[in-house]
């Protein structure tokens, strides 16, 4: 298969800018720890609007970042042409996860209802804090109010019920806050 539909990938980091001379190029990975993104083959990137596996040919650590080196990709010039190109990876090849848990794109626009049914907004995006993982929610049309909301992630406490299925998450959460 050459070419995957967006509801069949995820993205997980991003080229940022060239490195050395012999074509290689700078990784920002989102996965944890960043090193997890080399596990992944193939690497797809976005061509011509579609989804199309890159061959890598070279990957590794270097100081606190990655470097990846790409087929037929042998100079800063050519490298130039994927900075601020996402990467992404088939679903399929992401490890099956335990119950309770979620990868961060799964979460993302979902609908956020309180326990009392008020729509918060829509899941946009979430942060690392440190403490603990942030959910940003946007208003939308629908909700309450176009405002946005941190809420923390924290199953059992603040985050009540994910329905993947139906685009929703519950959450003990006031709405004037």
């Amino acid at each position: 298969m050459s070419e995957f539909r967006e509801e069949d990938v995820v993205v997980l980091g991003r080229f940022t800018a060239t490195y050395g001379v012999q074509g290689w190029i700078k990784v920002y990975s989102y996965t944890d720890p960043m090193e997890n993104i080399l596990t992944y083959s193939p690497w797809l990137v976005r061509k011509n609007g579609a989804w199309t596996p890159l061959k890598r040919v070279g990957a590794k650590k270097h100081g606190k970042g990655l470097i990846a080196q790409l087929d037929g990709i042998d100079a800063p010039e050519k490298a130039r042409a994927f900075t601020n190109v996402e990467i992404a990876v088939p679903k399929t090849e992401l490890p099956d996860l335990k119950p309770g848990e979620y990868y961060w794109s799964q979460l993302e626009n979902l609908l956020v209802y309180t326990e009392s049914g008020v729509l918060l907004g829509r899941v946009d995006h979430l942060m690392e804090t440190g403490a603990n993982d942030v959910l940003v929610v946007k208003g939308t049309d629908e909700s309450i109010d176009r405002e946005e909301r941190l809420l923390p992630w924290l199953p059992d406490q603040v985050i009540k019920e994910i329905d993947l299925d139906s685009g929703t998450m519950r959450v003990d959460w006031d709405p004037e806050f």
